[in-house]
């Protein structure tokens, strides 16, 4: 179902990466926390259970017996041009964070930077009102937020979720013998450079789109109920570059059937017609060293794999019991898919195969 205003301004059209939610590339956001040696800014803090230190997908700090505050932030300029579906995309992507550590959101704040005096405030009215029926449908309350005056329009959520400290998804606990469970095909990143170039068939953009509202909530209460302990959620650094960061956290390696890994309709064909955001070219040059990729794959798979998502699924590291976690996923409608493996090797490095 469409709301875009009757407004004909391509929101796509302002935005300069809009192929992903444009996050900074991974070499400098590693750059930049090296230069906190490790430590946390600002102090220590009582109770802090994750933070800038571990680089997990959220910070954790412990509140009280059997409870924790889960804290997230995440907005981005525009990826579709549609105010109510952008809106949506965001609220789900920033909520993904919470639902990464095994957490459920509970309430929000609203970060929008927007051009006045170029853009209709009825516009960020749209994008605000799909967030809020995302967040409404996540049981999260949106309570306020902040607002600044900006040449380019950005959107998103600052996020407090709770989870049971005992029970948390973290990136430092996959173990050799895990199975990796994918909760959402790969290629949104293709798909909305497509869209910005007028190249995308609607009907690729409804399933993108529709990927990108999917919240990842039952992915995270079926792998906390699993006992599943290391997860990650997958976006702008793409698959191989999440998981590249889970098995480094973790001293272990990784194996990926890049013939399993699930692909949005028509990623492929979109990848191989050129259409691959910058966000993903950086993240093929940064994993270089780390990514041995079989001769085997093909090119637009290969690129795939690397796509910088914007509100992907959730990349789980499973002990025990994988066809019953898959199963129970897919129960509940969840996508899932086993896509390789966890192995001993040097840290972080991945060997992506075809047809293991």
């Amino acid at each position: 179902m469409s709301h875009t205003t009757s407004s004909s301004i391509r929101l796509t059209s302002l935005s300069p990466g809009a192929g992903c939610a444009c996050k900074l590339p991974q070499a400098s956001l590693e750059q930049l926390m090296g230069s906190f040696n490790g430590h946390q800014s600002g102090g220590p803090l009582p109770g802090l259970l994750v933070g800038l230190a571990e680089g997990d997908d959220a910070a954790v700090i412990r509140i009280g017996q059997g409870q924790a505050l889960i804290l997230t932030t995440d907005f981005f300029t525009p990826i579709v041009d549609d105010p109510y579906d952008w809106g949506r995309i965001a609220a789900a992507n920033a909520l993904s964070d919470v639902y990464a550590m095994g957490g459920k959101p509970i309430v929000a704040l609203n970060l929008a930077a927007w051009p006045g005096d170029d853009l209709p405030l009825s516009m960020l009215a749209g994008v605000m009102s799909g967030a809020a029926a995302t967040a409404a449908a996540a049981g999260c309350a949106v309570v306020g937020g902040h607002t600044i005056s900006d040449p380019v329009p950005k959107y998103g959520m600052a996020v407090l979720g709770m989870a049971d400290p005992a029970r948390l998804l973290t990136i430092d606990r996959a173990r050799p013998g895990d199975e990796l469970v994918l909760t959402k095909p790969v290629g949104t990143g293709v798909v909305v450079t497509a869209l910005k170039r007028g190249a995308a068939d609607q009907a690729a953009v409804d399933e993108a789109v529709a990927c990108m509202v999917t919240l990842n909530d039952v992915a995270a209460e079926v792998a906390v109920s699993m006992g599943v302990r290391a997860a990650t959620d997958v976006t702008g650094f793409g698959l191989l570059g999440h998981l590249r960061r889970m098995a480094r956290a973790s001293g272990v390696a990784a194996e990926i059937d890049a013939d399993r890994v699930p692909l949005l309709p028509e990623a492929r064909e979109l990848a191989a017609t050129g259409h691959v955001p910058g966000g993903t070219r950086a993240n093929i040059d940064f994993l270089q060293p780390w990514v041995t990729m079989s001769v085997a794959v093909d090119e637009e798979v290969a690129v795939l794999l690397h796509d910088a998502q914007t509100s992907g699924g959730l990349l789980l590291a499973v002990r025990d019991e994988t066809d019953d976690v898959v199963a129970k996923l897919q129960d509940r409608g969840v996508a899932a898919a086993v896509i390789g493996q966890i192995v001993e090797g040097e840290p972080g490095t991945i060997d992506v195969r075809a047809g293991v």
